[in-house]
Formats: C-alpha cells, structure tokens, sequence
C-alpha cells in the first residue's frame, strides 16, 4: 500500500526531477516508509511506500524488470500473487523480491492488459513501456485504490491523490460547476469528474494506454470488468447456497491476512465486521479490534442508538481479542474538519469524520485493518431503498422514482433555487440523463421484481459504494493505514451478485415507500413490517457471531449530528454557514441556505446530510481554493 504519482510529457520533453519529487512530498503520508523514482526522459514516476510486504530494500519502488523494459509505479495488494509468482517462474521470469509489486510488473510484462483479469485484489498502478513508449495505467475492478489525472498542455500527470497534481503551477484550481451541480443531487459524483475542473477519476475496472506523441488530450479508458448482478438461469438450493458462501468468505478473509506486519480489523456491532473478526481471530490470535462509539447525553430520538460499542465489547469477549474503543463528541467534528477536508480533497457520501478518528486510532497499532466494506452493497443491506422501485410501469418509470430516492439532501425542486448564482452556467446539465447512464452497460429485461433489485444493487455498486470506497482509502491513508476489504474478494463477488434475490430479500410484495432522513423511518416504520436484507448472508454468519447480531436492524456508522447540528454544534454551523464571507456563496444561493437550515434548526426537516455537505464544501474551498 502506498501512493504513487507520474509525469508524462507526451512531446518528448525531459521531465523535471524536481516537479516529480514536488508530487511525492504532497502524499507523503501515504507512504512514510520510503520514497523512490524513476525516470528516463520523458517520463517520470515517482513512489512513496507503505512497507506491508518484504520489509526490506528489495520492496521499494518504482521497480524495473531485468531486462529494463519495464518500469512500475504500483499501489496496492494482490492476494493471489504467490500463485501468479509460481506461474511466472515456470515460464523463465527472475524474482529479486517478496513483494506483489514486482509480481504485478511481471504479469504485465508476460501478459499485457490481460494480467488484469488475473488479478484479485486492488490496485492502481502504472507501466512504462520503454520499447513501445507507452505508458500504462489501471485500476482495480470496484476502485477500492483511486487513481486521478489531468492534462496541461502536453504534460500528462497522474497519481494516487489530487493534491499531488495541485503541486504543479501548471495546474489550475477552478471549480467544476457541472461536478458541484452532481455532488449537491446525489450527495456523490458518478462521472469521473472532480470538484477541480480538469481534474479526472480514472474510472474502476478500466485500463487506458497513452502513447508518446499522442495527438489527443481525452483519455479514454477501457473497460476490462463491471458488476453483472442477475437472476441464476438454474439455481441451486437454499443450502447449497450456504455452504458456497461459508467457504467463499472464510477463504476471502483469509486470503487477506498475508502481511508482514500485524493486521487488525474494525468491529462495530454490525454482522459485516463481526463475521470477519470472528475468521479472522481463528487465524491470529488476539487479533487487535477498533470501535468508535458517540456521546449521546444530548442525542435524541433514533440517533440514541447510534452508540454500538455495547455490541462491539460483546464480540470482542467472545473472539478474546485485544479491543480499543474511543468516544466522540460534538466538538470532535468541529477539530477535524480542516484536516479531514484537506485528506478528502472534496466531499463524497455521508458524513466521515468518525471514520477518519477511528482510522487514526488503529493507526497508533497497527498497519493493515480489515474492513466490513461491501457487505451491504453485495447482498441487499439497504431494502428500505430497493422496495421502492419493485413495480413499475417502465424502464424510466424506475428510472423516475429511483432518482428521485437518491436526492439525497434536498428536494429536486429546490436544485435551482440553491445554484441561483451560477444557474446558466449548469443549466443544460440534466442530472436525472448522468442518473440513467449508469446503468449503460447493465443489460437486464425486466419482467419480474427481481430484476429491478438486481438493477438497484447494481447501481449502489458502481457508485455508492465507489463513493465509500473513496472515503476509506483517503481517510485511513492520512494516518499511513492500509484497509484491505474481504467482501470485495474477486470469487465472493462473482458469486454474490449471481444469489437470487429471494434469497437477499424476504418479500418484493410488500412495497414501502420511506423517506430515508425522516426520522424514525428506517427501524420503527420498516423493520416492524418487513425486518428483511442479507437474509442469506445473515443465516451463514450465525454460526460466527451471536443470534442478537445476525437479526439486529441495519444500523450504519453515522454519529448523531441531526441533534448536534441544532444543539452543541449549532453556533459552528451557524458561523461558517452564515458568514457573509463564506466561499459557499460564490456558487450557491444565500437565502436558499438559510431557509433549508432554519428548517432543521426549528425541527421541521432532518437536513443533517445538506448541512454537512454545506460544511464541507465551505472548508473544501478554504483548502484548495484559497492556494497551496
């Protein structure tokens, strides 16, 4: 794990050593270990490195292949690199290392793209190519590793975080209105813009070649894998079932252990961290375990069970491992803020402070950190939202009603409203159109229920669950810590999105249409009526984790800032919101904000999601608008 970063003058000028160790100095702390360069001419790719496998000098980066042909930049872990190392061997190629980098460089120098679909595990790296001159890049298939780029001029940069690019003087800071118009719909982006105009997400499971001398400025990356979620044609029985997942997930997690240095994992009370805690404390005993819990003396309503550590301690008895804990308050938001803005370089889905705490807690012990990501996304977590667009008329009538769920800070209709200042300028983006492309290359018929699910499941897949994946690299890479995630396993994924619906979903009759931030909605309106999700997932987990885990209600990581956001934290908000000089109101309407808040302070709405959207945009811009 690590972070890397290049430069690439595609009109064959030298590049500049001191540009390039200017972009490894700006992720430092993704790799506290070491740093490494490698250039020859044109090129030039820069390493920091996160020491997790071969400790010793033969691990550090970037790495060429013996005969100089090839040079890498790569982050990541590929779990099934012994067995690639083997294959390699057979066929004549030399290792000097321990490491899945130099398997990696390898596997691309054998095999060319096609080592992508080898590989199980995740990554984003780059390949010089010194007889094609040809530069490589890729990504792994879910975007559990992120990967950004830009073009100036005829330099093409590339790395693990923006701020590396921002280190440049080439490189402009303006916003992307039409990426700022996406963020404030879906609380998320799905294209691969940033809120940086010019500033790209290289796009999961894709790869792009970039040739010397290119005469385009437009990468267009090609896509080597996507989620396929689908009705079985024949499906197996219920157990056989079982069974398959048992032994896929056992092999998931354990596959994820091969380190070097110790590994940990995230126990919350939830079935997702729980059940991986519980294989993973049968292979190392006294497994280190890290839970964030909340004060809630001033908590109200369903937020007054968002403090897991009661369930957490539990599990912690019963795998006996070594267990730390620590407790937010209001203020704790407030202190981040600033840091968490400049790691997450802009915002993504939900509200991420406490992961960034409980990242840095696991930091002071260990290295690796095993997460429950996934989970969820794989086996049908969220049915409050999927029994929403069950039946419908159409194609687009799903379409409709589904996009109309994922507003997920403000109605549709106060959209324009909100962006009044810059309103010509995004006018012509329809973000309902960047809605239904996603589901581009999900084919389906839909002729049942099932299928719908299946079509939800794929879009949470591809975005929501991107949108977290983002979130938890950045925030667990600020404090030098590598989260690895067993559920993203390449043959439990294969295998998951292929488990019939039925088995995922109790009943796709019953519809329930909720508001997700109505208070009280999720457990006393849903669960009391349908108390369904992960069915199958759940049934196999009983035989880990304790019967009152596996049947809880789905409760996620969120702290209770729709009370503090109106009570301890309410003057913070005010201030930075409020503020005649907040950056915010260069793009979004003033009064428009001030009714949306005033209708969360006086009680009338949950605007907890919009509120912490505004705050981190407003530091956001304070950060990477305001200069270097």
């Amino acid at each position: 794990m690590c972070g890397i970063c290049g430069i690439f003058n595609i009109n064959g000028e030298p590049v500049s050593s001191v540009n390039l160790r200017r972009m490894t100095n700006a992720i430092k702390h993704r790799g506290p270990d070491g740093e490494g360069f490698y250039t020859d001419g044109c090129i030039g790719l820069g390493h920091r490195r996160l020491a997790i496998l071969d400790l010793s000098p033969a691990g550090h980066q970037p790495m060429v292949t013996n005969d100089g042909e090839y040079a890498i930049a790569y982050n990541g872990e590929v779990y099934n690199f012994q067995e690639l190392r083997a294959e390699l061997q057979s066929v004549g190629h030399r290792f000097h290392s321990r490491t899945d980098s130099e398997v990696v460089l390898y596997s691309y120098a054998q095999w060319g793209p096609g080592c992508l679909e080898r590989f199980n595990g995740m990554f984003a790296f780059a390949v010089w190519d010194r007889k094609r001159q040809e530069l490589f890049l890729a990504r792994d298939r879910y975007g559990i590793k992120p990967l950004y780029y830009t073009f100036a001029g005829n330099c093409f940069m590339f790395a693990s975080e923006q701020k590396a690019i921002l280190s440049q003087p080439a490189v402009g800071r303006e916003v992307d209105l039409e990426a700022l118009l996406e963020y404030f719909t879906f609380q998320n982006i799905f294209t691969d813009k940033t809120l940086l105009k010019g500033i790209k997400l290289f796009p999961p499971g894709s790869f792009s070649r970039i040739p010397l001398g290119a005469r385009t400025q437009v990468l267009s990356p090609n896509r080597y894998w996507d989620f396929n979620f689908r009705e079985p044609e024949k499906p197996s029985s219920e157990q056989e079932y079982i069974e398959e997942l048992d032994r896929l997930f056992r092999q998931a997690v354990n596959r994820q252990l091969v380190s070097d240095v110790d590994v940990g994992a995230y126990l919350s009370g939830g079935v997702d961290s729980g059940s991986i805690t519980a294989v993973a404390a049968k292979q190392l005993p006294y497994i280190k375990t890290f839970t964030c819990g909340f004060d809630l003396r001033s908590a109200s309503g369903l937020e007054l069970g968002f403090d897991e550590r009661e369930k957490s301690e539990f599990m912690s008895y019963l795998f006996k491992t070594e267990h730390y804990e620590m407790v937010l308050k209001a203020g704790d938001m407030e202190r981040v803020l600033p840091a968490l803005a400049w790691h997450m370089e802009e915002p993504r889905v939900g509200q991420s402070y406490p992961n960034y705490y409980v990242a840095q807690l696991a930091s002071k012990f260990i290295k690796v950190i095993l997460a429950g990501t996934g989970g969820d996304e794989l086996f049908g977590g969220y049915p409050w939202r999927y029994y929403r667009t069950v039946i419908n008329d159409s194609f687009d009538d799903y379409i409709d009603k589904y996009y109309l769920f994922w507003q997920r800070l403000i109605p549709n209709r106060s959209i324009q409203a909100l962006f009044r200042p810059v309103w010509h300028e995004v006018k012509h983006i329809w973000t309902r159109d960047i809605f239904r492309d996603v589901f581009q290359s999900h084919a389906s018929e839909f002729t049942r229920p099932e299928d719908y699910v299946n079509h939800s499941l794929y879009f949470e897949a591809r975005t929501f669950l991107h949108g977290l994946l983002i979130v938890e690299d950045k925030l667990s890479m600020a404090h030098g810590l590598e989260t690895r995630v067993p559920f993203l396993d390449n043959d439990l994924v294969d295998f998951a999105v292929q488990v019939p619906v039925g088995l995922k979903l109790a009943n796709l009759s019953k519809i329930v249409r909720l508001n997700e931030n109505e208070p009280g909605a999720k457990p006393e309106k849903y669960f009391q009526k349908t108390r369904d999700g992960k069915l199958l997932l759940r049934h196999v987990m009983r035989r880990y984790i304790p019967k009152e885990i596996t049947n809880g209600i789905k409760q996620g990581f969120s702290a209770p800032d729709a009370s503090w956001f109106k009570g301890d934290s309410i003057e913070y908000v005010k201030n930075h919101l409020l503020d005649r000089h907040a950056r915010i109101y260069d793009y979004l309407d003033r009064k428009t904000i001030g009714d949306l808040l005033e209708d969360h302070f006086q009680g009338r709405a949950n605007r907890r999601l919009f509120i912490w959207s505004l705050l981190s945009f407003e530091l956001w811009c304070q950060r990477f608008l305001g200069g270097s």
